[in-house]
């Protein structure tokens, strides 16, 4: 009876320790990948290889390509709700004026970060975590290795600079997309008192260098981090676990790297 009541602390501690641990080893993992492959994407050497660049251009494809298609009808959305109800409301009290400085604050600052982040996620985040949970439980790592190729140069390099060009690159488009759609829903309803291009100029001129700058890295952070925590989840997995442990550990790891780096972001610029 006593060993078990000396017992039973430890098992509280270790239940309430364990996953502060886990989320330390992946924050640390993710920061010093990240770190290797920023140091390592600007070595002319690294990009020598013909099957590092195959597999920078397949990894584009599939990043881009798949989410297309989900950035457009999202686009759409809020694009029909969001941009739609800015016009509206700031049309009823006359202050169209601030339009693009309200839409540059919400939509280009804040929403389309967060969204474009969790389509990369859905559409190519699990993609990597069942790809590289299966090179490692196949022994494809270690074969890898014997013949003297690195795996992080081959594999997650290119992986993780195709996703942060693919996150520039949609939320681009997610945004070009949700403003048109707002406007085409404001013309058809007979609201817009203006054309779409002073609509657009209203925006660029409310689009400082700040916020420029703002927008580009978060869309970049969430297209590399999503992908590092993706190759670290499957990469640590065992032979035990199958997709079905992998994708919800990866999908909320991805979660909380996008959300996280954005809300820190947003903080220590506010």
């Amino acid at each position: 009876m006593t060993e078990e009541r000396a017992i039973a602390p430890l098992y509280l501690l270790e239940r309430l320790g364990g996953p502060v641990r886990r989320a330390g080893l992946v924050m640390l993992s993710a920061a010093s990948i990240s770190l290797g492959v920023i140091l390592e994407t600007m070595r002319p050497a690294t990009w020598r290889r013909p099957t590092v660049r195959a597999e920078l251009r397949r990894s584009l494809r599939q990043a881009i390509a798949n989410g297309f298609g989900t950035i457009l009808v999202t686009a759409c959305l809020v694009g029909f709700g969001m941009v739609y109800q800015a016009i509206y409301w700031l049309t009823y009290a006359g202050q169209e004026s601030l339009t693009g400085q309200l839409l540059v604050l919400v939509l280009v600052r804040e929403v389309a970060p967060a969204l474009v982040g969790l389509i990369l996620l859905g559409r190519s985040g699990t993609v990597t975590v069942v790809e590289f949970g299966t090179i490692k439980s196949s022994g494809q790592l270690g074969e890898l290795e014997a013949v003297g190729i690195d795996p992080f140069t081959l594999l997650v390099i290119p992986r993780v600079v195709a996703m942060a060009v693919a996150g520039f690159t949609l939320g681009v488009l997610f945004v070009a997309i949700a403003l048109l759609a707002g406007y085409i829903t404001g013309e058809l309803l007979g609201l817009n008192q203006s054309g779409f291009f002073e609509l657009v100029t209203g925006v660029v001129n409310a689009f400082t260098v700040p916020n420029f700058v703002l927008f580009a890295l978060k869309m970049v952070l969430a297209g590399g981090l999503v992908a590092v925590v993706c190759a670290i989840t499957g990469m640590s997995s065992t032979r035990a676990e199958t997709p079905s442990h992998l994708l919800p550990r990866g999908f909320v790891r991805g979660l909380l790297a996008v959300l996280g780096s954005s809300v820190l972001l947003s903080i220590a610029t506010a």
